[in-house]
């Protein structure tokens, strides 16, 4: 039982969401998107938001800077949020600009957000459930394509609340979180893509 809660943990980590989200969104969009830009979008996210994290873990991990790659304490969490603003900034620029796909620039603002206020908790020592923050965001940016597409997708934001409720279910058995820690987390997901949702949908 202990393997399947960590695996749930390891499985939905924060660095993956987006990922996860991007990919969603083009399978399902109906926009034509070539598929050459579809791959090129995919490696350059999984470059800048998987691949770039780990190693800057294994580099804080070096300086004795982060003991784990769950980021346990506030202080260990300040620096890799630095880190992953510039590196949002960057897929703004760079990844998806607004004049490509304004649906996925803005989900990517509402990330960044939700972001800064995370760091902004640490700064305060409040340790907010990042996975909570992720799979929150994804979920709301879910409902949001839904309704902006007309897509009846009941099954994947079903699917959705599932995995939130395992996550959450997960970080409390490991004691990695309390319960206001996994609330606040939620919202700190969610909330800023309601936000921008007025500039897209």
């Amino acid at each position: 039982m202990k393997w399947l809660i960590k695996s749930i943990s390891y499985l939905f980590h924060p660095i993956i969401m987006p990922v996860l989200a991007i990919h969603f969104y083009f399978k399902k969009t109906p926009r034509f998107v070539p598929e050459d830009f579809v791959y090129a979008k995919l490696i350059s996210l999984l470059i800048l938001t998987i691949i770039l994290p780990i190693l800057v873990y294994f580099l804080l991990k070096t300086l004795s800077k982060a003991e784990s790659i769950h980021l346990k304490t506030t202080k260990e969490r300040i620096l890799p949020l630095l880190v992953n603003c510039f590196i949002l900034g960057l897929i703004l620029i760079r990844v998806f600009p607004i004049d490509q796909i304004p649906e996925l620039y803005f989900f990517f603002i509402g990330v960044l957000i939700s972001n800064i206020t995370c760091l902004l908790f640490a700064i305060l020592k409040f340790k907010a459930s990042l996975h909570l923050v992720a799979t929150g965001g994804v979920f709301m940016f879910f409902i949001a394509f839904s309704i902006h597409f007309s897509i009846n997708i009941n099954g994947s934001l079903a699917l959705m609340a599932l995995i939130i409720g395992a996550v959450a279910t997960s970080r409390l058995h490991l004691k990695a979180h309390t319960s206001k820690e996994l609330i606040v987390g939620l919202i700190i997901g969610l909330v800023p893509q309601l936000i921008v949702l007025q500039y897209w949908l």
